[in-house]
């Protein structure tokens, strides 16, 4: 396989995701995909209420259809394989970090494995999950015994200023203006991560974000 079949079994005609915030690159698909998410941007104060996702750039026919492509590309028996390639090329091994959505989210098993197996083939790149789809994590994760060090879920609280729920007790998470655990400091940095990496290490229990 080349570079070119990656990208079109993948879905990423033009290549991976840069966002302008953080280290890497990302992949995305739709926010109108997420389960649970699309259901909490309907409801008034939680994380999702004012999702970026739905607003300005991701708001494009382009884009639109760039993330329908990558959704449909979910299913293809050389998904795996492709997006290995994709990362590996693309990502700096000087700072090997990758996030996993920069927009929606995990669609069921067969998705979560996918990148389950992706991180195994890829042992030197971190990987990041941010996720509302707690009940699907928890219930992975309890099958696979070999859990790959580099791949980090974070499970997200789905109100603002709200702590992880007990249903997330003893799993990464992050908060919106909870005051609880480590607050993201990219508000003062131009909206940057900067040369912090805390998201991806899974020595911090909890991140916790400004409001959008």
């Amino acid at each position: 396989m080349n570079l070119k079949e990656a990208k079109q079994i993948t879905g990423h005609a033009s290549g991976l995701g840069k966002p302008s915030k953080m280290p890497g690159y990302s992949t995305s698909i739709s926010a109108s995909r997420c389960k649970v998410g699309s259901k909490l941007a309907r409801v008034p104060g939680s994380v999702c209420s004012k999702c970026y996702a739905f607003r300005n750039n991701y708001q494009y026919p382009v884009v639109k259809a760039a993330h329908e492509a990558r959704y449909q590309a979910l299913s293809h028996p050389l998904w795996v394989e492709a997006m290995t390639l994709l990362i590996g090329h693309y990502t700096d091994r000087d700072d090997p970090y990758f996030r996993v959505h920069d927009s929606g989210d995990l669609q069921d098993r067969h998705h979560l494995m996918s990148w389950v197996q992706v991180a195994r083939n890829l042992p030197w790149v971190y990987f990041w999950v941010p996720t509302k789809e707690t009940k699907l994590v928890k219930q992975v994760m309890s099958e696979v015994e070999d859990w790959p060090e580099n791949l980090v879920i974070r499970l997200s609280a789905p109100m603002i200023e709200q702590e992880p729920p007990r249903s997330m007790a003893g799993y990464l998470t992050s908060t919106v203006q909870a005051g609880v655990g480590e607050e993201c400091r990219a508000y003062t940095r131009g909206n940057r991560c900067g040369p912090c990496r805390a998201c991806w290490d899974k020595e911090v229990s909890n991140v916790d974000y400004h409001a959008q």
